[in-house]
């Protein structure tokens, strides 16, 4: 059986362009991870919660695309909590647009934000506990 580690993406509602960006980066490096995101059209609803919250204890980590607008995406900081409280690890990767770095809310103290590049991703993916398919 192939293992393969499964990662939550998080992200801002406008950040849409980097989720695409990464994926297509997973996808193009036939990375041994597969990308799940709760993309929304209803935000932040109590079943939206329930769903996501089951996306999230299904997967191994969470990659969450840091950006000025994440900070002020409260259903991108709820899925932080989530994670959070269900003790997956959490890697921030910032995607912002003028590369200066982005200061998450004091409550996420302890979650480590790096920039993107392809071995900062891969070395969180690979530190996770795989699942097996």
């Amino acid at each position: 059986m192939t293992r393969t580690n499964r990662v939550f993406l998080s992200f801002a509602t406008k950040d849409k362009t980097y989720r695409t960006f990464l994926i297509g980066q997973a996808k193009r490096k036939r990375s041994p991870f597969e990308l799940i995101d709760v993309t929304i059209k209803e935000p932040w609803d109590e079943q939206w919660r329930t769903h996501c919250r089951s996306r999230i204890q299904g997967c191994d980590g969470v990659i969450a695309l840091v950006s000025e607008h994440y900070v002020n995406d409260e259903g991108a900081l709820w899925e932080i909590r989530c994670a959070k409280e269900e003790k997956k690890p959490v890697r921030g990767i910032y995607c912002t647009t003028d590369n200066r770095p982005v200061t998450l809310p004091a409550e996420f103290d302890g979650v480590t934000i790096d920039d993107w590049t392809s071995d900062k991703i891969e070395r969180f993916v690979n530190s996770l506990s795989a699942t097996e398919e």
